[in-house]
């Protein structure tokens, strides 16, 4: 019977076309899973067959795990103490084994072991297929659509498939089967049955692709794509630094008459695209970044990320773009939240903001609003800068003299100070649930009390909006965070 196998995997071997090793291990991979049938819960077996003589053996082994893991599958794991009381020397990962009795060939079935046998091999030469066509390096899979799969689209190009789901196709885009498809290779998943490629079409990185094959400029490295935003099928806008002074950045991904630009469009559903000088200047960035529309000034605010753009009436509706597309795609491309106002909303957010900064230091200063209104002439807007801002900057204000100076600086330390305590006394305040909160970070815990919030049930009772203006987070984060709050409401009803 062994002299039969040794025969049957030459012979399997040699008309599939893969290694001797591949075939023995699914006969182990047989023989194993015909063993595990004969012991209750999931234990593990080895089965180890002689290359030379067909002999083989089985064994049945457990995993070491640490002791504080505890065991989630006693069949089939073992803790380090009682390991080491076993077998001696082992370490946490480790296997032991035991020889147990191995199951005849012929008690497997002859089916049973086909069906194993040749789904390895057939496992075999899809990742060897797989490792072939990878080692090429292609980033952009060239192939035709197959056929449909639960709304998404298999793509084959030879024998390999890739797999384009449905949120990853250009939106209205109608791909039939025999249609040549290009998309970005964004990941290989060997859960996936028979399309391990995951491609995509939408993605940002599939668009900066199809410029580097138009563009020559961009594989030479005389030309970069800093980043790239889409709307899909509609309006994309990518961001491009010349590295050669010579070259012109945005000219050359036009191409002449259009034709470099035309090309990527043509490929993407005739999908629009603004091309930007990419800046080291954040502000000039944005400004490039909501073309076609044009910025009468910007205010760049470092601590939020976030800038105030300030346009005309005319500009106004362009610079936003319909249902707001346009400062979207500057905001994804730029990486800074964008706000669009016209000069009147300016005006009002600049009064507001003045306003609060007079209050602040009339408050906190015990000074007269002279003096408020001088210090906010002269751009100071918080505590901070007036308590810690070089020395001379202040001495260099004409309407004060060194003794105002030196005085509102102290004023502005103790008052931080006397700020700091009650803030501490106020963290100090919040229960014991709501620090143990996952995700919730110190700094956070700090926002949350100030603004009055000092138990998992207040923060569970906040609305998204509320929680963002408390913490500065985006919407998915605040969402997502109050949802955690929530949780032990849950579990407390079921």
């Amino acid at each position: 019977m062994n002299r039969e196998m040794l025969m049957l995997v030459e012979a399997i071997s040699r008309e599939k076309n893969v290694e001797h090793d591949v075939v023995f291990g699914a006969v182990e991979a047989a023989l194993a899973q015909a063993t595990k049938k004969l012991y209750p819960g999931e234990v593990d077996i080895r089965v180890s067959v002689d290359r030379d003589s067909g002999d083989y053996e089985t064994f049945r082994r457990w995993l070491v795990v640490p002791d504080a893991q505890g065991l989630e599958n006693p069949e089939a794991e073992e803790l380090l103490m009682d390991a080491l009381d076993r077998v001696g020397e082992v370490e946490e990962g480790d296997y032991i084994e035991e020889p147990i009795e191995s199951v005849p060939i012929g008690r497997i079935g002859a089916m049973a072991a086909k069906q194993v046998i040749l789904q390895k091999i057939r496992d075999a030469e899809r990742e060897m297929l797989l490792n072939d066509f990878m080692s090429r390096g292609d980033k952009i899979f060239v192939g035709t659509v197959k056929r449909m799969d639960k709304g998404d689209i298999i793509v084959e190009s030879g024998r390999v498939e890739g797999r384009l789901r449905r949120t990853e196709m250009i939106p209205k885009e109608n791909l039939r089967s025999g249609d040549r498809v290009r998309a970005m290779i964004m990941e290989v998943d060997l859960t996936l049955r028979g399309a391990p490629i995951v491609l995509s079409r939408s993605a940002p990185e599939f668009m900066i692709e199809l410029f580097r094959n138009e563009v020559p400029e961009i594989e030479q490295g005389l030309l970069e794509i800093k980043s790239c935003a889409r709307d899909p099928g509609s309006r994309a806008k990518i961001a491009v630094l010349s590295h050669d002074k010579r070259v012109d950045p945005i000219g050359t991904c036009v191409g002449v008459r259009g034709t470099r630009v035309n090309g990527v469009t043509t490929e993407l559903a005739g999908e629009r695209v603004d091309i930007v000088l990419w800046s080291e200047d954040p502000a000039q960035f944005v400004i490039g970044a909501l073309a076609p529309a044009n910025v009468s000034s910007i205010v760049v605010d470092e601590e939020r990320h976030a800038m105030d753009v300030v346009v005309d009436e005319e500009n106004l509706a362009i610079a936003i773009g319909r249902g707001g597309q346009n400062v979207r795609l500057a905001s994804d491309l730029t990486g800074w939240k964008i706000n669009i106002m016209d000069a009147n909303e300016s005006a009002q957010k600049l009064a507001s903001e003045t306003d609060t900064s007079r209050k602040l230091f009339m408050e906190k200063l015990d000074v007269d609003q002279e003096i408020a209104d001088i210090l906010i002439a002269e751009g100071f807007t918080n505590l901070e800068e007036v308590a810690y801002v070089p020395l001379q900057e202040m001495l260099d204000i004409e309407s004060f003299d060194e003794d105002t100076v030196n005085e509102l600086r102290t004023r502005a330390k103790d008052a931080l100070l006397t700020m700091e305590i009650a803030k501490e006394e106020s963290v100090e305040a919040v229960s014991q649930d709501l620090r143990d909160l996952t995700g919730l970070s110190p700094e956070q815990i700090a926002k949350l009390a100030e603004g009055g919030v000092h138990t998992r049930d207040e923060l569970a009772d906040l609305a998204v909006d509320e929680l963002m203006e408390l913490t500065g987070q985006s919407e998915d984060e605040a969402k997502a965070l109050i949802m955690k709050a929530r949780e032990h409401w849950f579990a407390a009803a079921a």
